[in-house]
């Protein structure tokens, strides 16, 4: 870690690509990454993922590299992010670090989204929303997922009403009656155990091989 952090430090003050990357110019190579992190584990080939794995730190390193020049007090590098992730999961894991039993791993997630709750209400000074900090721009299907989640964490009744079917380009509140039962295949995936997206995505890759299939046939 210190030979990368040293590395990104040089490529920062020699490389005239590096030195004058932002956050925002960085966002899109931060997404690719993870996705090509997710097809090297579905490869199943550990060399592959070793590998992703280091392109997908490298972003981590290079976000806090640009942090750590800014001077309006916002700055931090990358020990201040690996310090806060032990201090949250020290925070979140009391049944491992405190005195807190647990019978099962349910129940440590009912505490991971208490303890996550108070952490909020404490920075907002309020109890907040339970879907507070959810992406909004990640894939429909996961975004689906996670808002499914948090609600039913948070005690959401299940029969909430629906927003009306509308016919498709409507309004952005409106939904259509595709819409609607994409959104409840999400809900029979999770009811089933499984990840919508990660499912969608088995199903895609599948077909992607029929097609090769075809086509080497020919």
């Amino acid at each position: 870690m210190l030979e990368l952090v040293e590395v990104m430090d040089r490529l920062r003050r020699e490389c005239p690509w590096d030195a004058k990357q932002t956050h925002e110019s960085l966002a899109p190579y931060l997404l690719e990454e993870s996705y090509e992190t997710l097809d090297a584990l579905d490869t199943g080939d550990r060399e592959h993922l070793r590998e992703e794995l280091g392109d997908l730190l490298l972003q981590v390193i290079f976000h806090a590299r640009v942090a750590a020049e800014r001077t309006d007090g916002t700055g931090f590098d990358i020990d201040d992010v690996a310090a806060g992730i032990a201090a949250k999961l020290v925070r979140r894991h009391p049944h491992v670090f405190a005195d807190v039993t647990v019978h099962d791993a349910d129940e440590v997630k009912r505490n991971w989204n208490a303890i996550k709750a108070a952490e909020r209400a404490a920075a907002g000074g309020g109890p907040g929303s339970a879907l507070d900090g959810v992406p909004m721009g990640q894939p429909a299907l996961s975004l689906a997922a996670q808002l499914q989640r948090r609600a039913e964490a948070a005690g959401v009744p299940a029969d909430l009403p629906d927003v009306p079917v509308t016919q498709a380009g409507g309004s952005a509140g409106a939904v259509s009656e595709l819409g609607a039962e994409l959104f409840a295949l999400v809900t029979r995936a999770r009811a089933a155990g499984l990840n919508p997206e990660l499912e969608l995505r088995h199903a895609a890759l599948a077909f992607a091989d029929r097609v090769r299939a075809w086509e080497s046939s020919g």
